[in-house]
């Protein structure tokens, strides 16, 4: 889990009320974000051992993640794009409350409780880089955001695009590691692997075939699509493959049902 999603309403690929990046935030908020004396802060991802041990002593290669400045300013371009201006201007002065004394923003803040011997106190720098130009940089956008009254650096062509338009990709994936079961409707079947293999695929259990060949993105992936854009709700996609590098079939055989909503 990283708040990396936050960056899909950012650039105007989806909208900040979409069901699924809500969700996501409340997932972030649930296993990222951590209250401190000066304000909430997150972390960038779960198990970051990126900082110092929880005694306080030096990160030596290992550690325990803690909260970024910087991610606090992301997410308060976030509120501002659900038109939440109060608290985008709260988390700007979180941001500011949890600077060093001559006003330097830290890669991180000390998010456990106060341990003086080490100079660590909560929700004040750690030991960490500082300052960082990036969060910095943050600080600067937003304060331009906030004037304007919008993400000033939104562009404005996936808005138009994904939210007013509404185009939507004509392809349904399936990976090996994503076994979407359902096509929806009026798409077609793209399937991505990690090596050249020849697709025997069926639309009538197995009574008749078709090959199809991946071709090489030339970027580590090979892929073939399938016509399956004209086919009925309630039909079934069955598909396996020859391997061409090993000369071996895969031995199993995979299934998609043609449906509304998402695979």
């Amino acid at each position: 889990m990283s708040p990396d999603a936050l960056a899909l309403v950012r650039f105007g690929l989806r909208a900040a009320d979409d069901p699924r990046i809500r969700n996501t935030v409340a997932a972030i908020d649930a296993t990222l974000r951590t209250e401190t004396a000066t304000g909430p802060v997150w972390h960038r991802y779960t198990q970051d051992g990126y900082g110092e041990h929880g005694d306080g002593s030096a990160f030596d290669g290992t550690g325990v993640g803690r909260g970024w400045p910087l991610l606090a300013g992301e997410r308060a371009h976030y509120e501002l794009a659900r038109g939440d201006v109060a608290e985008a201007t709260r988390l700007l002065q979180v941001m500011a409350a949890q600077t060093s004394p001559g006003g330097l923003i830290p890669e991180q803040v000390w998010d456990a409780p106060d341990n003086p011997g080490r100079e660590l106190f909560n929700g004040r720098p750690s030991g960490s880089a500082m300052p960082l130009v990036w969060a910095h940089a943050e600080y600067i956008k937003l304060l331009r955001s906030l004037r304007d009254g919008r993400v000033f650096d939104m562009p404005p062509q996936p808005v138009q695009r994904y939210q007013v338009e509404k185009i939507a990709s004509p392809f349904a994936m399936w990976r090996f590691n994503h076994k979407c079961r359902r096509i929806p409707a009026g798409k077609r079947l793209r399937i991505e692997l990690l090596a050249p293999a020849l697709i025997h695929w069926s639309v009538d259990d197995w009574q008749t075939a078709q090959d199809a060949a991946t071709v090489d993105s030339t970027l580590g992936i090979h892929f073939a699509d399938l016509p399956t854009d004209g086919l009925p709700a309630g039909c079934t996609v069955a598909f396996t493959f020859l391997w061409l590098d090993e000369k071996r079939w895969e031995g199993v055989n995979f299934a998609q049902t043609v449906g509304r909503g998402e695979g």
